[in-house]
């Protein structure tokens, strides 16, 4: 496994770097451990300050940090400053809310032989996250911001073409102050990778990533009766009824399709319109992906970045290529393509009706498909035809009546009247095939927490 930085917009190889040897693993999940016997012991209020130091060495250094998601893994530069944000609000959160979030709680008891029942959360040891590509910081903080509050340590696995962000958040938390071994990150292969989960040291395992990686790591993870949470991606349904502000709809739609140059679990990768809007929704849509302007991702006018690898633009091919075999009809944006870069025109595709797999698929780049609904029970019924259940969206002008209609979509998140809510202090995840257990607020930091029960009883009660 080749960790290595290839600037997707130039394709120039920055810089390679060796896989962990097994002694630096052993070093590791030895440290991990060692420091987890006293970092449980750990006041809430000294993991706070770890936390806040985090936060506040992100915002202050957030040039620094955002160029090195722009150079490994191409996003335009505002939206890498946004995510470094977001990550430095996901540490301020647990920060925060932490001590709260993980309070012992009393249980009500049907009577006094019961006794007096509480539950209480403690820290289970080491958790190994392997992480995606797409949002190099967000995603680690996503895991490590809730677990090393709760007490836990940490190992990263990240993708391989992110090595320069995953050193970046080793360095970060060292800076912050957490203790040597807290948190490392690793650049392991498959079998150290396979050692890791088997070790009994390590007590948890959260993946994000896609369907194949997350079925293997459940695997060895099960073999080894450990939990895992997955998040393994999405077809997310942009559901336009009739009553919708058409011209702001489209705005978010051509915006929720197409930022991080579309590769997002949570996208909006299909369009679902009723009939009654279809046509005027299309024509403006189209308008819109014509607007997107390819470029350097530095440059604050790009608004279309480039793909994260030519080996994406590769796979989009190939996957774009089979749909329409199946069927289906492409229609390419002509957009102006940079002479250097991993780029991808956008692409809307029609046709997927009936038993084309391809309405089944995830297209993890501008790849738009187009559904025209008869009326809002149908709607649901195309956005219910999926392996995935991750995030969807509807849009109209009757809250009430999208509340209703976000009931009825078998997903983890559903938003009316935007794309997508990602933020500290909303949970995130899916179901079916987009994974398992759940990241951020209360529910994320309870994932890899032993809720014991501690139960004081009368030594005369009956049995």
């Amino acid at each position: 496994m080749a960790y290595a930085t290839v600037n997707p917009f130039t394709g120039e190889e920055i810089k390679v770097f060796p896989n962990a040897t097994d002694e630096e693993v052993k070093i590791a999940l030895d440290e991990a451990h060692e420091t987890f016997l006293s970092w449980r012991k750990t006041s809430f209020k000294e993991r706070a300050r770890v936390m806040h130091a985090a936060a506040g060495i992100l915002r202050r250094d957030i040039e620094e940090y955002s160029r090195i998601l722009t150079l490994e893994m191409g996003k335009l530069i505002s939206e890498a400053r946004a995510e470094t944000e977001l990550t430095a609000a996901i540490f301020e959160y647990y920060a925060i809310n932490a001590e709260r979030l993980l309070e012992s709680e009393g249980l009500p008891v049907q009577s006094k032989e019961e006794g007096r029942a509480k539950i209480i959360h403690q820290p289970l040891g080491i958790i190994l996250a392997i992480e995606p590509w797409n949002f190099p910081f967000y995603q680690v903080a996503r895991i490590i911001a809730p677990q090393l509050s709760a007490g836990n340590t940490a190992l990263l696995k990240h993708a391989s073409n992110v090595p320069q962000s995953a050193a970046a958040m080793e360095r970060l938390m060292i800076e912050a102050g957490l203790p040597k071994g807290g948190f490392r990150n690793l650049f392991p292969t498959r079998d150290q990778l396979a050692t890791i989960i088997a070790d009994h040291r390590v007590r948890g395992v959260a993946l994000t990533g896609s369907e194949g990686a997350g079925g293997k790591v459940a695997a060895q993870a099960g073999a080894a009766l450990k939990k895992t949470t997955m998040e393994l991606g999405g077809s997310d349904a942009f559901i336009v009824l009739e009553d919708a502000d058409l011209e702001k709809t489209v705005k978010w739609a051509v915006f929720g399709r197409h930022w991080n140059a579309g590769q997002v679990c949570v996208s909006a990768k299909r369009m679902i319109v009723v009939d009654k809007v279809y046509d005027e929704f299309v024509k403006r849509y189209r308008e819109g992906v014509a607007s997107l302007k390819m470029g350097d991702p530095m440059d604050p006018a790009t608004t279309l970045a480039p793909l994260s690898s030519q080996g994406a633009v590769e796979d989009l091919k190939r996957q774009l290529a089979e749909a329409i075999e199946h069927g289906a009809k492409a229609e390419e944006i002509p957009l102006a393509v940079p002479n250097t870069g991993a780029f991808f025109r956008p692409v809307i595709l029609t046709g997927l009706e009936g038993d084309n797999p391809a309405r089944l698929w995830e297209f993890f780049g501008p790849v738009s498909m187009l559904f025209r609904a008869k009326d809002e029970a149908d709607a649901i019924r195309i956005a219910n035809d999926s392996p995935y259940g991750l995030g969807g969206s509807v849009f109209t002008q009757d809250e009430e009546r999208g509340e209703e209609v976000a009931k009825q979509i078998e997903t983890g998140m559903v938003f009316i009247n935007h794309p997508t809510m990602v933020k500290a202090d909303l949970p995130f995840g899916g179901v079916l095939r987009s994974g398992y257990g759940r990241e951020l607020i209360g529910l994320g930091i309870k994932e890899f927490v032993n809720a014991k029960l501690i139960d004081v009883v009368d030594i005369d009660a009956p049995f």
